[in-house]
């Protein structure tokens, strides 16, 4: 299938989407607490099949899910992609055990995931994660020759903390060895010595800090191998990043939308507001933004389901122009509509504080410019001859 086309059955499924997302999961987000998580609206996602699709779909599909969610009712949005980010290491790189003890309660909204990379000095930075796993004993050191760690460190601006059922974390296992000596655990939120405290942000989902005081862990709670951790989040992100650009899509064309009925039947110096040269040009300007985000998204999810190469660099792009094109088209909304958009309950103050966090988290957009060029360096590289001089 072409990147940019849709088959019809995928315009109907996006249709279907919409309207669930505004008759079902609507009012259950609006009886939510902001700043906390909504178990409700996580078990009608449930109900509804759409966690199941979370990991049954390919990036294309999860793309679409989110950008209808997203067009209609961002809290359900939300919900539904943190519940994925949480589990899909679960999903992709756990043992049998792991998959069945927790992928049904996923799927089914009745566990909440959680995704803890960041910290309060490893943001941006992800390799440079301070949390440690330290080693209890040597390799076969106890009779079953088992790896046994404690988790001794915070981490910061987790989303779903610190309410989540369990946490997808990362921690450095090898002192000194940047990306190569970090692995990733599944630490159910009951397991001794976690503790977190939520944070008061911005953005209305539940979002919070975590302290790990000599958690226990073992290698049944290893995520893929020992010191391979950082490959597991990079492979999430590089999932992940697109669809939060299908996120950026949705608001984006909830805003445009607005903005076309709200410019043409707003009368102003006699006349609708759209016969202005200077608003229709700015209308304009907002669809063409949004039109080329979302094909950015799409060729990036389509790349990713075909196994492409140079999926990280896709990922990348379509993130940043979809979370910055997002801003722009959310903000010049809030401009044509002027004072009413600033009104609290108005659609538009409500995307613009959802807005604003995309081009931070999964890599802020400076990070996303940091590896397009990184790859677009690895590719000259390559066709240079060179890859293995310089890698």
């Amino acid at each position: 299938m072409p990147a940019f086309s849709l088959d019809p059955a995928h315009d109907a499924w996006c249709a279907e989407l919409r309207a669930l997302a505004a008759d079902r999961l609507r009012p259950l987000a609006e009886k939510g607490e902001p700043g906390h998580v909504n178990r409700p609206l996580v078990a009608e996602l449930g109900q509804l099949g759409l966690l199941k699709r979370l990991f049954t779909s390919g990036a294309l599909e999860l793309c679409l899910m989110r950008e209808s969610l997203a067009y209609a009712c961002t809290e359900a949005e939300t919900a539904l992609a943190l519940q994925g980010l949480g589990a899909h290491p679960i999903h992709a790189n756990g043992t049998a055990a792991q998959r069945d003890r927790w992928l049904p309660r996923v799927t089914e909204g009745t566990a909440v995931a959680a995704f803890a990379l960041s910290e309060p000095g490893a943001g941006s930075d992800a390799a440079a994660l301070a949390l440690r796993a330290d080693a209890e004993a040597p390799v076969g050191a106890e009779p079953d020759g088992a790896h046994r760690w404690r988790l001794t460190g915070e981490k910061c601006w987790i989303s779903n903390a610190p309410e989540a059922d369990f946490y997808t974390v990362f921690a450095r296992t090898t002192p000194d060895t940047g990306a190569r000596g970090v692995t990733a655990f599944l630490v159910p939120a009951d397991r001794p010595g976690v503790t977190g405290t939520p944070l008061d942000m911005l953005s209305p989902h539940p979002i919070g800090a975590l302290v790990f005081d000599a958690v226990p862990v073992s290698a049944d709670d290893v995520l893929g191998e020992p010191d391979r951790g950082f490959r597991v989040a990079m492979n999430t992100l590089n999932l992940f990043r697109p669809s939060v650009g299908a996120f950026a899509v949705g608001m984006a064309q909830a805003a445009l939308d607005a903005t076309l009925r709200h410019t043409a039947g707003r009368e102003a110096f006699g006349g609708k507001l759209s016969d202005l040269q200077t608003v229709a040009h700015q209308v304009a300007e907002m669809a063409l933004r949004a039109e080329a985000a979302r094909l950015m998204v799409y060729a990036a999810a389509a790349a990713y389901d075909e196994g492409a190469p140079d999926v990280p660099k896709r990922a990348a792009m379509a993130k940043l122009l979809a979370t910055e094109t997002a801003q722009y088209v959310v903000d010049t909304a809030v401009q044509l509509h002027g004072a009413r958009a600033l009104r609290r309950g108005h659609l538009l103050e409500h995307l613009y504080r959802e807005v604003r966090a995309p081009r931070i988290y999964e890599g802020a957009s400076e990070v996303q410019r940091a590896v397009i060029a990184k790859e677009l360096y690895r590719e000259e590289r390559r066709a240079a001859g060179v890859e293995g001089e310089h890698a």
